[in-house]
């Protein structure tokens, strides 16, 4: 299991603060005053039932819908902001489907996703090469020997491992990702978990996920949402032997807590 740890006298920025988050859907709460701190370093896990806010939360920070409260990263709050400048600010994240290009290179989903940085000016500008934080990219995600195949033809771990080569040469600092290994065999999760482990020391990472092997594997930190609020947090084994986490998911027909379930009623949250 991962063991990694915040520095707080490294990057004191380097962390998202969520204070009192509600997004309001005509007068459903999905999110009811959470607060979370995501620190720097550390691989941290939203775990929950169906309905729970998981999705709408990392909505709300990455400005899909609109919440209220507070979202702070880099003295910013995120919830003020539109979606490009959250970007920009150094916020990214992946959804449940990858969304590559699919008619495009592997390389150049990754050049253009790190035009995100570039001035108008620069995009017009005729590219000499291949820039070194796409190649450092590609040897990270493990697709340089794939670099000239089109992301169409990729295996589906390898589509969601090049859509967290796109965060990385947009230099995310935060990474939020919605369930990064539904589908994908054991042995592309154990890559995936190790490639988060990889990338995860100078950054954010926060995962939404169902499969709760991959949770016991990599977390470092572990939040229970449920009915748009947080039921409970901390390690893997806090959680499990955790009695209010417990009535929740025996309350969803799961047999252990969080028990190593593929449910499939529980592969996306849309709440």
């Amino acid at each position: 299991m991962s063991t990694h740890t915040h520095a707080p006298g490294k990057r004191s920025l380097d962390y998202l603060e969520i204070r009192d988050l509600t997004v309001d859907f005509d007068g459903f709460k999905a999110v009811k005053g959470v607060d979370l701190t995501l620190l720097q370093g550390r691989l941290h896990f939203l775990i929950g039932p169906n309905g729970a806010g998981k999705t709408t939360l990392v909505d709300a920070v990455t400005g899909l819908v609109q919440g209220t409260g507070l979202a702070s990263y880099g003295n910013q709050n995120l919830l003020t902001m539109k979606s490009h400048r959250i970007v920009r600010a150094g916020i990214g994240r992946t959804f449940q489907t990858a969304t590559v290009f699919e008619e495009l290179l592997v390389l150049q989903n990754l050049d253009i996703a790190g035009g995100v940085h570039r001035s108008a000016w620069g995009m017009l500008l005729a590219r000499r090469g291949v820039p070194t934080y796409v190649e450092e990219a590609l040897a990270t995600i493990g697709l340089t020997a794939l670099r000239d195949k089109p992301a169409g033809t990729l295996a589906h771990g390898q589509k969601q491992w090049l859509e967290i080569g796109m965060l990385l040469v947009q230099d995310a600092k935060v990474m939020l990702l919605d369930e990064p290994v539904a589908g994908m065999s054991a042995e592309e999760r154990e890559q995936t978990g190790e490639l988060l482990q990889r990338i995860g020391h100078e950054r954010t990472i926060v995962v939404i996920e169902h499969d709760m092997e991959f949770v016991r594997s990599f977390a470092d930190l572990v939040t229970v949402m449920h009915a748009g609020t947080v039921l409970a947090e901390g390690s893997i084994a806090e959680i499990q032997a955790d009695p209010r986490v417990q009535e929740v998911y025996l309350g969803h027909q799961v047999e252990a807590v969080p028990g190593d379930t593929g449910d499939a009623d529980q592969r996306s949250d849309h709440a």
